[in-house]
């Protein structure tokens, strides 16, 4: 066994013996072992492996902490780095003591140095296949030819691969810092940064997957499972992250670790990316049925939205509240108020989660639906408000607008269906308690 230290998620709550942790929320009833091994973990000490420590763990409740002095099984020697490179010089030759690959994407003029020149540009899925083919050692790091790296970049990585059911770890991927309105808006809304904090990574969870702007993997795990998918040239690195979960495997995000990534340099570059992003929900809701839901939530949240813009605000405010009152009777293990707090904060987050599906997915619907509905115009323009920030709704838009031409072009309307769940009117699922 080994010993280490975990740090509980940043929204997980407990009380006594029950601990509400995780993405998505799951209760835990822990035996008096269970809380003692939670003590220990609260108090920051190290915890051997056991049942609990990987049903919290897999849950999302708990995260490994990186040692942060690089110790581990494995070192940057043990890491090659491939780059995918098309028309750009990598910037990445000084992030590792290992080995560098760098594949030429069929650049013209060709890219000076590279380790492989296709003949043709074939798409960053294929070309790091290619890659992948000329390393050697244990663990790979996919990076981009955009990434900046630092010297240190690794070490908080690494140690993540003492556990030999991860796979893949991801650092945070920031945008580079620059003058312009565009790289301000990126630096604080870039898609590829996944914030501050650590997390298990699994489709519909808080972190549903990570881009390979730049991540380490197993070397085998990727062999293993084929690859990447060479058929997509967006949404690649969101497919190789699910079908590795799909394997048993576990993906971590790290961001103790960061990188730096170029913005694009123009408006219409922007866009253009961003309506790539959008297309590939189609491709992926076909290999991952149910995984690219525009919206996961209870059923009663729903409604009480629905019901406050559609029938009168206080119907949905007693629905809302009639709900949270239900779950108290559910949760009977926490203590009234919590209960009532936890769900109350469900209903105004499902508020949030609504207004940017319409951004992203649903507001053509609702456009055409305002055409005869004041209503629906009301909840158009709430949408937008609710994105804070003008270019985030442009931003939106723009991947909507992906996402409508892949729903056409693959002939599929599942990356528009919500995920509605009955809860709060069944008992939440409990995970094993308990400590081995």
């Amino acid at each position: 066994m080994t010993d280490r230290r975990y740090r509980l998620d940043h929204g997980a709550q407990r009380h006594g013996p029950v601990l509400v942790a995780g993405s998505p929320l799951k209760l835990f009833r822990l035996t008096d072992a269970g809380a003692r091994l939670l003590d220990r973990i609260e108090a920051g000490d190290e915890v051997a492996d056991s049942r609990l420590v990987a049903s919290l763990v897999d849950a999302g409740a708990v995260h490994p902490v990186p040692t942060g002095d690089g110790i581990g099984r494995f070192g940057p020697g043990d890491v090659t780095i491939v780059t995918p490179a098309f028309g750009h010089v990598p910037n990445t030759a000084s992030g590792t003591t290992g080995d560098t690959v760098v594949v030429d994407d069929g650049s013209d003029p060709p890219i000076p140095g590279a380790t492989v020149r296709l003949d043709h540009n074939y798409g960053p899925a294929a070309a790091r296949n290619v890659g992948l083919r000329h390393v050697t050692t244990p663990l790979v790091a996919f990076v981009d030819a955009d990434v900046h790296l630092t010297a240190d970049w690794l070490e908080a990585l690494l140690p993540h691969f003492d556990d030999e059911r991860v796979a893949m770890v991801a650092p945070r991927v920031r945008s580079t810092p620059g003058p312009s309105a565009l790289d301000r808006y990126e630096r604080e809304h870039s898609p590829l940064d996944l914030g501050p904090l650590p997390g298990r990574v699994r489709a519909g969870s808080r972190i549903s997957y990570v881009p390979t702007a730049a991540v380490v993997c197993r070397a085998d795990a990727i062999r293993v499972v084929g690859g990447f998918d060479e058929s997509l040239r967006f949404g690649e690195d969101v497919d190789l992250v699910w079908r590795l979960v799909e394997a048993g495997h576990r993906v971590r995000y790290e961001p103790a670790s960061v990188v730096a990534h170029d913005a694009r340099p123009t408006w219409r570059a922007w866009f253009a990316q961003r309506v790539g992003y959008g297309s590939s929900a189609a491709p992926l809701a076909r290999r991952h049925p149910r995984a690219l839901a525009p919206l996961r939530m209870s059923g009663w949240s729903l409604g009480a939205w629905v019901s406050a813009l559609f029938v009168h605000p206080v119907v949905g405010l007693a629905l809302g509240a009639g709900s949270a009152a239900a779950l108290v009777r559910k949760l009977d293990d926490l203590p009234p108020r919590a209960a009532f707090s936890l769900a109350w904060r469900g209903n105004l987050a499902a508020g949030t989660q609504i207004a940017q599906a319409v951004r992203r997915v649903w507001w053509p619907i609702v456009a055409l639906a305002g055409l005869r509905s004041r209503r629906a115009r009301i909840g158009l323009l709430l949408a937008a408000v609710a994105a804070r920030h003008p270019v985030r709704v442009a931003d939106d838009v723009a991947y909507s607008i992906g996402v409508w031409r892949g729903v056409v072009r693959e002939r599929t309307g599942a990356p528009l269906v919500p995920e509605i769940s009955s809860w709060p009117g069944r008992r939440p699922p409990k995970p094993p308690a308990g400590a081995r």
